[in-house]
């Protein structure tokens, strides 16, 4: 009997394992051809189609979930139910995706999907949205993007910045095709003059990121991508006029030229005429003429070695202050601000790989600022120059794709009539990053940046992010250290000039660090992602109100809080919500405040119907929390608000038409306050801050066409 049971247990012993087993044969397709190298992802195991499009996996039985991705390709999921023993064949046709987004800013050029480091991107369908309502600058585009808030800095003038997670908007780095075109600091009225009809994405890196860009990425980045010459020549128009005065003449070709080369053109003529909302003789959108004139050459063999150039002109003239001879109660005078501003740059990147292995970027950019502003009784001329040169060498070995190069910037200012406040800035830097794969579920982001500041010394600034997957899950943790070199050039400064600014000692380097963690959970049409986020910095520069003068705070401030992203794309339709939570703190006479103009709750929904060919219709709902005030008599804290907003586009043939409606409900600040001060504050304005819109209901439309 024991002979015949340890016969029965050598025979079926070797059956055992398949009966404990099951396998999938999934064939992926994509346009009805197979997909070659799709990534299949099962209980945190990958496996990839041949050039079939197939794979058979063995997997355990019961409920399977499958993650498939490719490159070109919309990821999708699937789940099937298999019995032990059981083989089942399962087919998948995965949808082309529109445009496969390539980061640029982080280097390594990769995959969105695939960065280690969090980047978040505003394709060229939301950029195209948000032209229709601000065709002549880029400030309603990011403020719409979550945990980007865009804070008017001088009512008088509209100026405004954008502060990343809350910091101080001095500490964004804006750049144009990885170039600093617009200088080092980009103040608000500099963000005012960029036009975005020739953007193809916006990509936006959140937290301290001076590893990859030196000083002035300490609150984090904003790369600006320009949109490519296809194969077939593009020219576009665009005409708009607003109910408040505005009137927006813009174009766009771009064309392939001779041989390899190829070009892009963009120009714009700006109008808006003052405009004093609630008659109380000031105005509340101040009068500008601009002109925008851009020209690109891109050139590129297709063996590795590339060419691109661009160069740019703007000119303004601004005027605000009392309109149609009105004075102020408190003088009987009439008061005018004023900015004349003429803009220069020119930028090149060249790239060239060496024996297939090793790819040679420069980077090269240069530019001049001139401005005549006028405050009353005193005028102002100043004059900016940057300079800006990189070089990188880039190989990638195995799993590791390591990056190392040198850079110097120059950023010098000189004011002619307030001289003691001119500053030269040199400050060249050496810096390595490497971006590798440990797992299919495991990449990791390792970046150093040494940088020597001919005022401030050296510094060396570290970040570390990585990306952790498995199945429709993923997770980003991102850490970082870096520095900003103080300047007169803040917020307050470009309201209300330097002549009455003072400094009574001298300034430090401010030094921050950040944290992030955030998890995404796609499934099907849906994707949900939470962020949290805490950064804090050291020697903050603070500009008293109370005596204007400049002052590093002897305390750091500190910002936490936590987004939430919701996005739904079922076909034609996309409806995304969001909410944003911050808190941010810094110490006033000893004891610790919210910093001004910084509401704690953010919140937005914003629903959009394309039916595909025809056009679009989109509503948007935004709300607002209150902030706390300074320098502002009427009130310590601000009112929360709500903003709607409503577009039409509809399509015919070669041109679009567009309406589009801002702040339906109505919603301005002098519907609860005035404006203007019973008398002239210390640093010389004559309104408190703007913390609520002040042009109210606002309906703007236009026509777009394309060929």
């Amino acid at each position: 009997m024991k002979a015949a049971l340890a016969m029965c247990f050598v025979l079926l012993c070797p059956l055992y394992p398949y009966a404990q087993t099951a396998v999938i044969h999934l064939e992926v397709r994509g346009e009805h051809r197979p997909v070659n190298g799709a990534q299949v992802n099962i209980e945190g195991q990958t496996y990839k189609t041949d050039e079939l499009g197939r794979v058979s996996i063995t997997v355990v039985p019961g409920e399977t979930d499958l993650a498939i991705t490719a490159a070109g390709y919309v990821p999708q999921t699937a789940s099937l139910s298999v019995a032990a023993g059981q083989e089942k064949t399962l087919l998948l046709e995965l949808t082309k995706a529109e445009e496969e987004i390539i980061v640029t800013a982080t280097r390594t050029d990769r995959r969105i999907e695939d960065q280690p480091m969090r980047v978040e991107v505003l394709d060229r369908e939301e950029v195209e949205e948000k032209m229709m309502m601000t065709p002549g600058d880029i400030m309603m585009m990011l403020n719409e993007m979550g945990g980007l808030r865009v804070q008017v800095t001088s009512p008088s003038l509209g100026a405004a910045s954008v502060r990343i997670q809350g910091m101080r908007g001095r500490y964004t780095r804006f750049l144009s095709d990885g170039l600093p075109l617009f200088g080092q600091q980009v103040g608000g009225l500099g963000l005012l003059q960029i036009p975005p009809m020739d953007l193809a994405h916006v990509e936006v890196i959140k937290g301290v990121s001076s590893a990859l860009y030196g000083a002035g990425a300490m609150g984090g980045v904003v790369n600006l991508v320009s949109r490519r010459p296809s194969n077939k020549p593009v020219t576009e128009f665009l005409i708009n006029q607003s109910s408040r005065g505005a009137t927006d003449g813009v174009f766009f070709l771009a064309a392939p030229l001779k041989g390899n080369w190829s070009g892009s053109l963009l120009g714009g003529a700006h109008f808006q005429r003052q405009t004093d909302v609630n008659d109380d003789g000031w105005a509340d959108l101040p009068g500008y003429s601009r002109g925008v004139v851009r020209p690109r050459l891109f050139w590129d063999d297709h063996k590795g070695k590339t060419l691109f150039v661009t160069g740019g002109f703007t000119f303004e003239d601004r005027d605000g202050g009392t309109v149609n001879n009105r004075v102020l109660p408190a003088t009987g005078l009439a008061y005018r601000e004023a900015l004349e501003s003429r803009n220069f740059d020119i930028g090149t990147v060249a790239q060239y790989l060496i024996a297939d292995k090793y790819l040679v970027s420069g980077r090269f950019a240069m530019g001049r600022r001139m401005h005549r502003h006028v405050f009353g009784e005193i005028t102002e001329h100043d004059k900016h120059a940057t300079l800006f040169s990189e070089v990188t060498v880039r190989r990638t070995v195995g799993k590791h794709t390591v990056v190392g190069g040198v850079a110097f910037e120059r950023d010098a200012y000189d004011p002619d009539d307030v001289p003691q406040f001119r500053y030269r800035h040199l400050t060249p830097g050496i810096f390595i990053q490497d971006d590798f794969d440990l797992k299919p579920w495991l990449s990791i982001s390792a970046s150093g940046r040494v940088d020597h500041h001919n005022l401030y010394g050296t510094f060396f600034s570290p970040r570390v992010s990585a990306l952790f997957r498995a199945k429709n899950w993923s997770s980003r943790l991102s850490w970082g250290q870096g520095f900003f070199a103080p300047t007169p050039l803040t917020e307050e400064t470009e309201a209300a000039g330097l002549t009455r600014l003072t400094i009574p000692q001298s300034l430090k380097a401010e030094r921050g660090q950040s944290v992030s963690v955030d998890v995404t959970k796609v499934a099907g049409i849906a994707s949900y992602t939470a962020t949290f986020f805490d950064s804090r910095v050291s020697n903050p520069g603070e500009v008293d109100r109370s005596t204007y003068s400049l002052v590093n705070l002897s305390q750091p401030t500190r910002n936490v809080g936590i987004e939430l992203l919701v996005t739904l794309r079922p076909k034609q339709y996309s409806v995304t919500g969001s909410y944003t939570y911050v808190q941010a703190r810094e110490f006033e006479k000893g004891q610790r405040v919210d910093v001004p103009l910084t509401p704690r709750h953010n919140a937005g929904i914003v629903a959009v119907w394309e039916p595909e060919g025809k056009g679009r219709v989109g509503v948007e709902v935004y709300y607002t929390g209150t902030q706390r005030l300074e320098a502002n008599p009427y009130r310590a804290e601000s009112r929360p608000y709500i903003i709607i907003g409503f577009l039409a586009e509809r399509r015919f043939g070669h041109l679009k038409a567009f309406i589009n409606a801002e702040d339906l409900t109505g919603t301005r600040q002098t519907r609860w306050d005035p404006l203007l001060l019973s008398s002239r504050a210390i640093d010389g304005r004559w309104t408190v801050d703007a913390w609520a819109p002040l042009e109210g209901r606002t309906f703007n439309g236009g026509i777009r066409v394309s060929f």
